[in-house]
């Protein structure tokens, strides 16, 4: 039996990403500037990054107040309850400082440590994905109701269309360079959108056949995991291991286990 709990959180996560969504789309200032830096020059923070996260923050605050958080931007309590948010108020900065429209709102809710549920807007493309543990993920946009989503059938590996991220320390972005230039003649060809959220939701929903990614946090990859898995996706990491900051992988069945070995061969993980 599910637990009852669980339409609740999923409802909150929704109601919260649509209105960061909303803040963020309709408040860009045209003047938007970098307010912080993170691990590097080129890691940035931005005034709507702060904005849209304390609007989370404070209206999941506000219908449970004994709930913790892990927020890229600062946002960390304990809480009492047994649930935990994990939230990216804005994955994607670079691309949305750029006015690029490859950026998502991430928002998922653990319950005594395992995620179970996922919310990712993407504002600009006018859809939302959201899966609670055991339920199946679907997505939402300019289709009428919600849409179920599903992972495609696996081609070949040199048919796969792959995604994957750069860091932003300069020396690890040359050896992901290095290993994308040895997977390239082995695929269809690799993508690069800019954001981990909406990169683990277009597995889900059958836009990609895979995805890769070293560097990733937890608020990253939180609720666009458990969207992948619930779409019938295969993620994890290196052999043996779930997704980590070492390596994210999310793939159909058939892809997902060449994929991992070759990122292994090619020491993906590697600085």
């Amino acid at each position: 039996m599910s637990d009852p709990l669980h339409p609740h959180l999923l409802e909150l996560a929704q109601e919260a990403a649509r209105r960061a969504g909303e803040l963020l789309r309709d408040g860009r200032p045209a003047d938007l500037a970098v307010a912080a830096t993170k691990s590097s020059p080129i890691d940035v923070v931005t005034e709507m990054d702060l904005a849209a996260e304390k609007l989370i923050t404070d209206l999941i605050s506000e219908h449970r107040p004994h709930d913790g958080f892990l927020g890229e931007e600062g946002a960390s309590s304990e809480g009492t309850s047994g649930v935990r948010w994990v939230i990216d108020p804005l994955d994607g900065t670079v691309n949305y400082l750029y006015d690029l429209p490859t950026w998502a709102v991430s928002i998922a809710a653990e319950q005594d440590g395992e995620t179970v549920v996922g919310v990712v807007a993407a504002p600009m493309r006018g859809e939302t994905y959201h899966a609670v543990r055991g339920g199946g993920a679907w997505a939402t946009g300019a289709w009428d109701g919600a849409r179920a989503l599903a992972c495609r059938p696996a081609p070949p590996l040199d048919q796969a269309l792959v995604s994957t991220g750069f860091n932003y320390v300069l020396e690890v972005r040359a050896h992901q360079a290095e290993v994308a230039r040895k997977l390239i003649p082995l695929l269809r060809d690799i993508r690069r959108s800019g954001s981990a959220a909406v990169d683990l939701c277009d597995v889900a929903a059958g836009r990609l056949d895979g995805y890769f990614e070293r560097g990733l946090h937890p608020w990253d990859l939180a609720a666009g995991d458990l969207i992948a898995r619930e779409a019938g996706a295969l993620t994890g990491g290196r052999p043996g291991q779930g997704p980590a900051r070492d390596l994210t992988i999310a793939a159909a069945p058939g892809v997902f286990e060449p994929l991992q070995q070759l990122l292994e061969d090619f020491g993906a993980w590697h600085d």
